[in-house]
């Protein structure tokens, strides 16, 4: 269970799911069924597609839903040449608040390297937002038995050059690539284990003032029946939610996940 300090995040990632139309009808939805209760205890994140967040913004501001938005990723560069990509400034315009950098269908589709996942979480921080920075094995390196040595070689190339400061005030979510979309999800005992670890990676890299501080997401096939024992583990700090938080059904029960405690 999250530390004092570590207050538990649930972000939801849309990924390319729902028009501008739909995103509004979504995150109405999700206010209607959230409390003031449930923000004390948990902060609460979305990240529609990019056509989607101005749309977002507006209703999360003129109806003060204590809800950040997020975005699902940005190049590292503040302007230039690059079609089709999207400015880590122009999210942070948007009242952007946290910026998935690295996550596994980005690096298994588009071919992001550790190195250009870097670059981003640097650039995000600089642009005054947080960064979300996802590290996660194949499952052929599960089955190889590599899995905390591939992670924790994410996890100290992702961070180098970022300060301890800056690190503590990051988001790193823990998302097994074989959990993702699959239905399969890491035992509460799995995900512990790499969480620990992640956190260990962080204190001697970085600095273990850190690596207590630093949140720490589990994403992967995340359900509302599978949540509460997930989150009750030591060193999962929150949830980085895919195909459930479609669903504002779905996806409160899992901020709700608190009221089983």
């Amino acid at each position: 269970m999250a530390t004092e300090g570590r207050k538990p995040l649930i972000s939801g990632n849309w990924k390319m799911h729902h028009n501008h139309f739909e995103a509004i009808q979504t995150v109405q939805k999700l206010s209607y069924q959230l409390t003031s209760a449930d923000y004390r205890a948990v902060d609460v994140s979305v990240h529609p597609p990019f056509t989607d967040l101005r749309s977002v913004q507006t209703v999360l501001d003129a109806d003060e839903i204590p809800i950040s938005l997020g975005a699902q990723h940005c190049h590292w560069e503040d302007k230039g040449a690059f079609t089709g990509e999207v400015s880590p400034l122009m999210l942070a315009k948007l009242d952007v608040a946290y910026v998935i950098a690295g996550h596994s269908e980005r690096r298994d589709l588009f071919g992001e390297t550790d190195e250009m996942v870097n670059a981003k979480v640097k650039a995000i921080i600089a642009a005054g937002m947080t960064p979300i920075m996802c590290v996660g094995e194949h499952l052929e390196e599960r089955e190889a038995g590599v899995t905390e040595e591939r992670v924790s070689s994410q996890v100290r190339a992702g961070l180098a050059g970022v300060t301890s400061e800056q690190v503590a005030a990051m988001v790193i979510a823990y998302e097994p690539i074989w959990a993702i979309g699959t239905g399969r999800t890491a035992t509460p005992d799995d995900a512990q284990a790499v969480c620990a670890a992640i956190r260990k990676v962080v204190g001697d890299a970085v600095s273990t003032e850190a690596a207590s501080a630093v949140r720490i997401q589990y994403g992967g096939s995340v359900k509302p029946t599978n949540t509460a024992e997930l989150m009750a583990q030591d060193d999962i700090d929150g949830a980085l939610v895919g195909g459930a938080s479609l669903d504002p059904d779905d996806f409160s029960r899992i901020v709700q996940y608190h009221l089983a405690e």
